[in-house]
């Protein structure tokens, strides 16, 4: 048997549909109520602050907030950044984060490159002071 029910987690429903083997004595409870009216398309994720480097890292360094793949950079080397600027994004157990700047600057240095593998705290960029 097909059951169609509505499952909370963390405070957001999902309307699931899940077979139940139809063996005597399965009780599912009450029944769901009916379905809502569809929800507005969730916003992205907020980008995630950057750590602080490493010990021993360059002035303007922008390090990894977590372990993961580089999907996307959409700076380039010379190019002028404000603080919060997107930066690159980066893939990680399905979710991409966004990696941005600390701080208003010139793109000095790229560190990283897009499909490659990165660990929390590598320095991706590197950010010279605006002037």
């Amino acid at each position: 048997m097909i059951k169609k029910l509505r499952v909370t987690v963390d405070g957001k429903s999902y309307d699931v549909t899940v077979e139940v083997p139809d063996e005597p004595g399965v009780h599912l409870g009450a029944p769901p109520p009916p379905p809502a009216a569809p929800s507005a398309p969730s916003q992205p994720p907020p980008s995630r602050p950057a750590p602080k480097p490493k010990p021993g890292a360059a002035p303007g360094a922008v390090p990894s907030p977590l372990a993961g793949r580089v999907i996307a950079i959409v700076v380039s080397p010379g190019q002028q950044v404000k603080a919060g600027d997107h930066l690159l994004t980066l893939e990680a157990m399905k979710m991409n984060t966004v990696v941005s700047a600390p701080a208003a600057g010139k793109v000095a240095e790229i560190l990283t490159t897009v499909g490659a593998a990165v660990d929390e705290g590598q320095v991706l960029i590197r950010i010279e002071d605006a002037k």
